[in-house]
């Protein structure tokens, strides 16, 4: 939860204000309470969205809907006024995380767990379609665990984070992945929707992945209209659960079962009050959540707040903070446990109202710092260094940095750890990292359900896009461009007119995707230009015969897709034919490690990389910064870092001359727009948040080295 902007009202409704939960294009989410200690999440829309032809029919239409939905299994609506100036809504608050924080952070739930969760959330469903209400978009996002049971949330009201509409009859909503075909047809949503969307989401409590798979929107929307899910064996080892989870996703609306029907058929008990249906990490994470209220920041005085404001309908104080902890010691209590006991009975440990200028300003760095990638991430750790150190150098500066780092290992399972160290220092305003890709998805819901920027340089994957993006951004060019790229330094600059393409399919799926657009692509740039692809399957050692039939086809020109050692053993096969043509190879083969195998055979290999080198002139300064500092030249990425975190404080500067230390969310907005030109490019965001431009530089192997040539300009996509 962030501080109260200086803006932001004090009261809403009747509820005492305490903080920002998180805000979005349509307005802001604030943590309220009532006079006698109750919380609730209170949403107001922008005056500017209240405007809009029908909002507010619709708007109290589906308030007064939610408000008949009597559920413990549901959150429960205390309150709307969709008729003030800026609408809003109030819920009773659960503290705890949603579904897709604990999966993301613990794993997959137990099969006992998943089938006491779907009863629950059926029993939820029931009720509201029972009111002629369709959630429209059930997903793990949207349920929350709390310490007495699990609820639902966010049954089509208003949107948050991203979403610029409020729901309607005829409206398309949902998050792809979870989407049912007819809606994601366009067709109109009914309560059958609902019920797919619940088995997509049960698969993925049960496996920790989405049931139609990843990569980009339109491939998961294809494969969720015409293929089969995929449940896994965590699921098939229950084939009965397997087989009701089957029919919820059937394609034809008809198949489905009722909410009612699939809360009969799921035979395990209702969770009672309590968690112990739940594994023991989820639990202790809904325990830490509920403690956390008892270290609320004191609340500072807003424009519409004075000293000692009266509380609504009386002439005293509003109730103070320590009374309100008692209301939350008593729940945190509940739980047991010396760690509650000693934050219910423990004096506050920072003083309140310490202003914000005194306090920390902190950009955090996750990173493989001790796996695989250790490389790439410690060259970007010291990226972002240096481009503290040069500002903290700075006499001008209206404020010092510091860094706070964490080392995922470049490990999936360590990944949400990492980021929730990072999230929870709450002087933390943005991250840079993680390093691959594999660390990625799972800490995307984390940084976005705490609205704190995250900007990677080096995960580059396109699968990303159906994912919780509200807080990420992708610096560098998606991967899979680099086949285009390819081109314009191949075709056109060089004069290639058949390429022939080896896919290794040792390599990742961005590599093949790679392949396809510069197959795609080639004649773009040079009309008449064909290519000659060859896949070899997983496991292939001996390349030469793929190789010699390339050279029967007569290609000018090798692209190779693959690892390391495939490029090399490719560079190998071609040096002892004696070809002497043009020789690329997929920039994740690029290093010391395909040099090493290569051996003389690397010579004249070429890559095209989103990442400058050592050599660059454009980065002269900071490779003397580097030298002076760590006594090396700077490897890659380390621009690339320093380049990222280059344009986190120029938002922090302008923020802070114009009124102070922005919170997460003022940040993030602010990182979205604009232009910013940093060392290597400059870097402007499209609505998904990727860097605008497909900027890639070309690097040779020469005398034994691989050395920097310089940018290849933006390479045509279509």
């Amino acid at each position: 939860m962030e501080q109260l902007h200086p803006s932001d009202p004090s009261r809403i409704g009747g509820h005492r204000l305490l903080g920002r939960l998180g805000a979005g294009g349509m307005g802001v989410v604030y943590l309220g309470r009532t006079d006698d200690g109750a919380l609730a999440a209170v949403k107001v829309i922008r005056a500017e969205y209240a405007e809009e032809a029908d909002f507010r029919a619709r708007f109290r239409r589906e308030a007064e809907i939610a408000a008949e939905v009597d559920t413990p299994w549901a959150v429960r609506i205390t309150g709307a006024d969709p008729d003030a100036r800026e609408p809003w809504l109030a819920t009773a608050f659960v503290a705890g995380p949603s579904l897709a924080e604990a999966v993301s952070a613990h794993g997959p739930l137990p099969l006992r767990a998943v089938r006491i969760l779907g009863k629950a959330l059926a029993k939820a469903l029931q009720v509201m379609h029972a009111q002629g209400l369709v959630h429209r978009d059930v997903k793990p996002g949207n349920v929350l665990l709390g310490m007495d049971r699990p609820r639902l949330i966010d049954f089509g009201i208003a949107r948050g984070g991203e979403h610029t509409a409020l729901t309607s009859a005829d409206a398309v909503l949902g998050t792809p992945g979870f989407i049912p075909p007819e809606q994601a047809e366009g067709r109109p949503a009914e309560p059958s929707g609902d019920v797919f969307s619940l088995g997509c989401l049960l698969a993925y409590a049960a496996t920790g992945r989405l049931p139609f798979g990843a990569g980009t929107v339109e491939a998961v929307l294809y494969r969720t209209v015409h293929d089969e899910p995929d449940l896994g064996p965590e699921l098939l080892a229950d084939p009965e659960l397997t087989g009701l989870l089957r029919t919820c996703l059937a394609k034809h609306p008809d198949v489905r079962p009722t909410a009612a029907g699939l809360d009969e058929a799921l035979t395990e008990d209702t969770p009672g009050e309590g968690t112990d249906w739940l594994p023991d990490p989820v639990v202790a994470t809904i325990a830490e959540r509920a403690a956390a209220l008892l270290a609320l920041p004191g609340i500072e005085e807003t424009v519409a707040d004075p000293k000692a404001a009266p509380a609504p309908g009386g002439t005293g104080p509003a109730p103070s903070r320590r009374r309100f902890l008692g209301f939350a010691a008593g729940a945190v209590l509940a739980i047991g446990g010396g760690t509650a006991t000693w934050l219910a009975l423990r004096e506050d440990d920072d003083p309140e109202g310490t202003p914000a200028a005194a306090r920390p300003w902190v950009i955090g760095v996750q990173a493989d710092l001790s796996g695989p990638q250790k490389a790439a991430g410690l060259a970007q750790e010291r990226g972002v260094r240096l481009a503290v150190d040069a500002f903290n150098s700075r006499k001008d500066k209206p404020f010092t940095l510091t860094v706070a780092t964490a080392d995922d290992a470049g490990a999936a399972d360590r990944a949400p750890a990492a980021a929730t160290g990072l999230i929870s220092n709450p002087d933390v305003l943005a991250v840079i990292g993680p390093t691959g890709n594999a660390t990625v998805t799972p800490c995307l819901e984390l940084y976005g359900e705490a609205g704190l920027p995250l900007l990677t340089v080096s995960a580059l994957a396109s699968a990303f896009s159906v994912a919780d993006r509200r807080s990420f951004f992708q610096l560098g060019p998606i991967s899979f461009i680099q086949g285009s790229a390819l081109n314009k330094a191949l075709a056109r600059q060089q004069g290639v007119s058949r390429l022939g393409v080896l896919c290794d399919r040792d390599g990742d799926g961005e590599g093949w995707q790679a392949i396809l657009n510069a197959s795609r692509t080639i004649s773009g740039f040079v009309p008449g230009a064909t290519v000659y692809p060859r896949v070899v399957p997983g496991g292939t050692q001996d390349l030469s015969p793929v190789v010699t039939d390339m050279l029967a086809h007569g290609v000018d020109a090798f692209f190779y897709s693959g690892t390391p050692q495939g490029a090399a053993r490719t560079a190998a096969v071609l040096a002892a034919a004696g070809y002497r043509g043009h020789r690329a190879a997929d920039y994740v083969s690029m290093g010391p490690e395909f040099l090493a195998a290569a051996g003389p055979a690397a010579e004249g290999w070429q890559f095209v990389a989103p990442y400058t080198g050592p050599e660059a002139p454009e980065t002269a300064e900071l490779a003397r910064a580097h030298q002076a500092a760590y006594g090396t030249a700077p490897d890659v990425w380390t621009a690339e870092a320093h380049d990222a975190a280059g344009l986190v404080i120029d938002r922090l500067v302008t923020a802070a001359r114009g009124g102070g230390r922005p919170a997460r969310a003022e940040l993030l907005t602010a990182l979205a727009q604009g232009t910013f030109r940093g060392l290597t490019k400059e870097y402007a965001f499209g609505e998904d948040r990727t860097v605008k431009g497909n900027t890639y530089f070309l690097h040779r192997v020469e005398g034994g080295r691989i050395r920097y040539v310089g940018p290849a300009a933006d390479p045509a996509v279509g």
